[in-house]
């Protein structure tokens, strides 16, 4: 007895799968990226803290310390005065400072202030590095 047009339909249906399972296997085969050496997978960090691919032993650590160091002088010896516009002020004692030029948020804490601020005002403001990032000091309201 013949099949029935369904039954046909079907069985196309199910080796067609079966045709697509068995060429997404050969191509997981095929691009298998299992069984990297360890040198490929090792990621090593240099002076700077970012990562690379260059050993340690092969980086050269003092130019990239004195590079490091110059950068930092450079931007130390930027305490100029800055300006911008309180963004959060906050009983406690400390705030925000968002910069006009670079727009980056600046903490500030109350015994760095000449005067009162509010949110909205203006201000111009030393920039001062520490640990946890750029600090306000010597706040005057314009």
């Amino acid at each position: 007895m013949a099949d029935s047009f369904s039954k046909k339909e079907n069985n196309k249906k199910k080796t067609k799968r079966l045709q697509d399972k068995q060429s997404r296997r050969e191509d997981r085969k095929s691009n298998n990226n299992k069984g990297k050496s360890l040198d490929d997978m090792i990621v090593y960090v240099d002076v700077n803290g970012n990562f690379t691919s260059v050993p340690p032993h092969l980086q050269n650590r003092d130019e990239d310390l004195a590079a490091a160091k110059k950068s930092r002088s450079t931007v130390d010896a930027e305490d100029t005065v800055c300006s911008g516009t309180v963004t959060y002020t906050n009983e406690k004692g400390y705030g925000f400072i968002t910069e006009d030029k670079t727009g980056e948020n600046i903490f500030f804490h109350q015994g760095q202030i000449s005067q009162p601020v509010s949110k909205h005002d203006k201000v111009s403001f030393t920039k001062e590095s520490t640990l946890k990032g750029d600090r306000a000091i010597n706040i005057i309201k314009k």
